[in-house]
């Protein structure tokens, strides 16, 4: 594994996301959705970024199972506690990669009466980019691999690293 991003240039990204969101969300009704598995590390760093109250709760869509590439199928297996409608929503993503996942869910939030809905990534991976995507606030972008740590895993595996890791080509990751 490669190191693409140590643990200082993530809390530094992260802290001045925290800014941006912070000034542009100030005096609003702000529901922050993570979704599950993979924002869940961001997302705690991100909240404790912020100068402003906040809801947080979670949704857990299924499309990647344990492949590398997404099922093209977006299935709700967690749904929120908290009412979206009226409120302005900030979906919280690990990463943006073929843009299924969180169109599926803006279109989901806009239909259940959010009054706005925005989305905010960590990392935004453009090679299998499949639907276009609007996104408010991006950490990083990359252009293509595979990388884990921070949340991001392989396999269920990998998410406890504090920085974020490309595998290599030819790399097996499961004993890597």
């Amino acid at each position: 594994m490669r190191c693409v991003f140590d643990q200082q240039t993530i809390a530094a990204r992260v802290a001045a996301m925290g800014r941006e969101i912070s000034r542009d969300y100030h005096g609003r009704d702000l529901l922050l959705v993570g979704i599950l598995k993979g924002a869940f590390v961001f997302l705690a760093d991100l909240v404790r970024a912020l100068s402003l109250p906040v809801e947080v709760d979670f949704v857990r869509v299924a499309s990647y199972g344990s492949a590398t590439t997404s099922s093209g199928t977006c299935t709700v297996t967690k749904d929120l506690e908290a009412d979206p409608a009226g409120r302005d929503v900030l979906l919280v993503e690990d990463i943006a990669d073929s843009g299924r996942t969180l169109a599926f869910l803006v279109e989901r939030l806009r239909a259940r009466g959010a009054r706005s809905v925005a989305a905010c990534v960590l990392i935004d991976k453009t090679e299998r980019r499949e639907r276009a995507l609007d996104l408010a606030y991006t950490g990083f972008t990359v252009p293509a691999g595979f990388l884990v740590g921070y949340g991001l895993d392989y396999a269920e595996r990998y998410r406890h690293l504090p920085a974020i890791y490309a595998l290599e080509p030819g790399e097996d990751a499961v004993t890597a």
